[in-house]
């Protein structure tokens, strides 16, 4: 029976733009280009790992997204995943993590699964939480930041690393893991992978196809929001200190003066 993995995928804001609050204090992504964000990448490369190891495996990427989001399921496409959904609706516009577990438990459970694999967190939200909400929601085990992830014999099995020490875990499938950026280094796509994505299968779904609410999802049906935002003050111009022979006690004043010392 072939293995069922099902990475989810998050299109995200460029870190390296000018990013903005809308009136509604949701980020505005008319104004920055966005991008499969790069935690998901190792999510990805894992999960291309795992299937390439298997005798018969299905590798499918999911991503809850406007339009554009398409943009990050071809990068894993292209990448080597078989298939994607994009979970698509005006409804889940302002979705917070909690709804956002929703959606993807809701699309897992209709794509069906063996194995779900996330990033450690998003580049934009860092929350780091939807992993073990999914898993919550799903009434299977997690396990959660391995730097090192393996299936065999129906278990998946990784490694933690913490500051003291490492763990070495295990959890029968079904199961939902994450990964951090020590899994290791992402592929990049060929040519030929990128050419192949543009034949791939992408199927795109709705609230309704999901037997959800309205109500359930969106600014609305929230949990969390932004209260308020404020822009960042623009930098201002540094110290010079010249040094004349006096240039250490001055620093050590400008130090003490900020607290530093």
């Amino acid at each position: 029976m072939s293995l069922r993995i099902v990475v989810t995928v998050k299109y995200v804001p460029d870190a390296t733009g000018d990013r903005h609050f809308a009136d509604d204090l949701t980020v505005d992504r008319d104004d920055v280009d966005g991008l499969l964000s790069e935690l998901d990448e190792y999510a990805v490369e894992q999960a291309l790992q795992i299937s390439e190891n298997a005798d018969d495996a299905e590798v499918t990427v999911l991503t809850v997204g406007p339009e554009d989001a398409k943009d990050a399921l071809r990068k894993a496409l292209s990448m080597g995943a078989d298939k994607a959904i994009h979970v698509e609706d005006d409804d889940l516009h302002g979705t917070d993590a909690i709804g956002t577990s929703l959606v993807l438990a809701k699309a897992i459970e209709k794509a069906g699964y063996d194995l779900v694999i996330s990033g450690m967190a998003s580049t934009d939200g860092t929350m780091g939480v939807v992993p073990a909400l999914v898993a919550e929601r799903l009434g299977v085990p997690q396990v959660t930041l391995l730097s090192e992830v393996s299936v065999e014999g129906g278990v998946v099995k990784g490694r933690r690393d913490g500051d003291a020490a490492s763990e070495q875990l295990e959890a029968q499938l079904p199961a939902i893991v994450s990964v951090t950026d020590q899994s290791g280094e992402a592929r990049y796509p060929s040519f030929k992978g990128i050419m192949a994505a543009k034949k791939k299968p992408v199927e795109s779904w709705d609230l309704s196809d999901l037997d959800i609410e309205a109500e359930e999802v969106g600014l609305d049906g929230a949990f969390t929001k932004v209260e308020a935002a404020n822009e960042r003050p623009a930098r201002t111009a540094g110290t010079i200190v010249k040094d004349e022979g006096e240039g250490g006690k001055q620093l050590a004043e400008f130090l003490a003066g900020q607290k530093f010392i």
